[in-house]
């Protein structure tokens, strides 16, 4: 763990690494204070006296993370090293299991499933993997060194972070490993590493950055790439990522629609030199229809067209139909799709002509370089995906089954782009193989479809109604499960309760808690209660839900 003046997150995030599962005598707590003008130092101290296995390596400050890691690197002991920032924490049994698999599989890094108030949900970690490479999974979406490294594999290849203040210095170090690494294996079943975003904003840097600076590192980051693969599929897929989320980020929604003037040409004429000339031309020709027409309209040079393009394209909203929903063996089976529309609420299309098929041309209609814009593969990056977001914990979990991408044919040639599909949401199981603990637990969708992303609520379709289904039993013991539609949008949610002896008024309580409508009618009534007699009520209320769900 780097560390400059952490302050009292030291002990915020001390007791998540010095009381591991994997028992003090297995591995070691390495902190390195970068030149800490606060009291860091002390507190470090007085951690190492109490812990054994905690050391402390004081440095002169280097003013970024990069050296002090090396320094951790140089110094630790360990078959492997995981880096850890002194804003996190890890979950107790991290290392344990991380480590287990790493040895199973001789792996060269291992990926913890990352949870916390600076991480969404990400697919790379919606299924343990015992061993891939960058060349059959999708490492590069996580970008993050938060990872378990094998140290002698670190030595063998040279990698090191770069020292000083280097932007992007994360995704260099982990370009130059995944490009290399034979093994990787990926932990999805267990929430490992707590990314947290700080009160007092100190994740972020508060230095400014130019757009020469910002993307003169992300072309070291690109040369990485190039310097660890062969020019082809690999690496055009490999660079595809940096090219849609990175160098496309200031010409695409939304900032290019908060910037003006000197500041967004600045950032133009950067992002658009570099599209010339650090890309190969495959990089581009794979992108998804909308990215692929950003990517067009900038070599050409047409900032307008680009905002024009941004504005409509942040119009677009996702389109969720729920079609059917029923228990099945004590399993939740939802058959959905999603599709995108634009801000007129008409479907977002392709249309059919002369044998091609073209982007919506209403979309596009009036945006100068846009007109006629082709799609050769309308499922390009398309896909669709349920998940289970437990808000206590603050963990996504994926049902079984995807939502596969289809066309739907709606008339004179025009066709919508969906993804369709059967997910089944197994309470026993949903949560890494484990049942879902006590709580409410919201359902989402999410979906990319012709290049654009969204993440809606699962909600029934307007002017469809809402599948009502009962409370089941599962599990022995049994445990209740409730689904609703709730709160202002309807979403569906899942009320979890406890295993233990289920009857009439466990069940009506549990229904009661999950239901947005039954628990507004419940807080408005006690609301009209004198204030005497209903104390008791109301202590009886605010626990409800706590005592149903043990």
């Amino acid at each position: 763990m780097p560390v400059f003046n952490a302050g009292s997150y030291i002990e915020r995030c001390a007791p998540s690494l010095v009381n591991q599962s994997l028992g003090a005598d297995a591995y070691e707590v390495l902190y390195v204070d970068d030149g800490s003008t606060d009291d860091s130092a002390e507190r470090l101290g007085r951690l190492a006296e109490m812990h054994a296995h905690v050391r402390v390596h004081r440095q002169d400050n280097s003013g970024w993370p990069g050296k002090p890691r090396n320094v951790g690197i140089d110094r630790a002991r360990g078959k492997y090293v995981q880096f850890v920032d002194q804003d996190d924490e890890l979950s107790y049994e991290a290392l344990e299991r991380l480590y287990a698999l790493a040895e199973r599989n001789g792996s060269d890094i291992v990926l913890g499933k990352v949870h916390g108030t600076m991480q969404g949900p990400s697919n790379v970690f919606k299924r343990t993997v015992e061993r891939c490479t960058a060349a059959d999974a999708p490492l590069f979406e996580s970008l993050t060194p938060h990872k378990m490294f094998r140290r002698e594999f670190l030595r063998e290849h040279g990698i090191r972070f770069p020292e000083g203040r280097v932007r992007l210095e994360d995704q260099l170090f982990m370009a130059r490993t995944y490009v290399r690494a034979k093994t990787v294996s990926i932990l999805g079943n267990y929430p490992c590493y707590q990314w947290n975003r700080r009160e007092d904003g100190g994740n972020n840097s508060s230095r400014r950055i130019t757009a020469d600076d910002y993307y003169g590192h992300l072309g070291n980051v690109v040369e990485a790439i190039k310097e660890g693969t062969q020019p082809g599929d690999l690496q055009d897929r490999l660079l595809r990522r940096s090219y849609r989320v990175e160098l496309l980020r200031p010409v695409s929604e939304p900032r290019v629609l908060r910037r003006s003037g000197k500041d967004l040409e600045e950032y133009f004429t950067t992002v658009r030199r570099m599209a010339m000339t650090s890309y190969p031309p495959g990089v581009r020709e794979g992108l998804p229809a909308i990215s692929g027409l950003r990517a067009e309209l900038l070599v050409q040079g047409r900032l307008e067209s680009l905002v024009e393009l941004a504005r409509r394209t942040e119009q677009i909203r996702a389109h969720v139909e729920v079609d059917d929903m029923r228990w099945r063996n004590g399993k939740l089976v939802i058959r959905s799709r999603v599709g995108m529309v634009r801000g007129d609420g008409e479907p977002l299309t392709v249309v059919e002509r002369g044998g091609r098929m073209l982007l919506d041309p209403e979309l596009l209609d009036g945006i100068e370089g846009a007109e006629g814009w082709e799609v050769p593969d309308p499922f390009s990056y398309a896909y669709g995906e349920l998940i289970v977001h437990d808000t206590a914990g603050n963990h996504w979990w994926y049902p079984d089954g995807e939502l596969a991408p289809a066309l739907e044919a709606i008339g004179g040639g025009r066709h919508r782009v969906v993804v369709v599909g059967e997910s089944v949401v197994d309470p026993l199981t949903v949560a890494g193989g484990e049942a879902l603990d006590p709580g409410t637990y919201q359902v989402w969708a999410s979906a990319q479809l012709l290049g654009v992303g969204r993440r809606p609520r699962l909600t029934p379709a307007a002017g469809r109604g809402r599948i009502a289904l009962g409370t089941v039993a599962v599990g022995s013991p049994g445990r209740l499960v409730s689904p609703t539609w709730a709160g202002p949008s309807g979403q569906l949610r899942l009320g979890v309760g406890g295993p233990g002896r289920i009857g009439t008024t466990r069940r009506l309580v549990l229904r009661t808690a999950a239901d947005h409508r039954l628990r507004h009618a419940v807080r408005e009534m006690l609301r009209r209660l004198p204030r005497g007699a209903s104390r008791n009520i109301r202590a009886a209320a605010r626990n409800a839900e706590r005592w149903m769900l043990r």
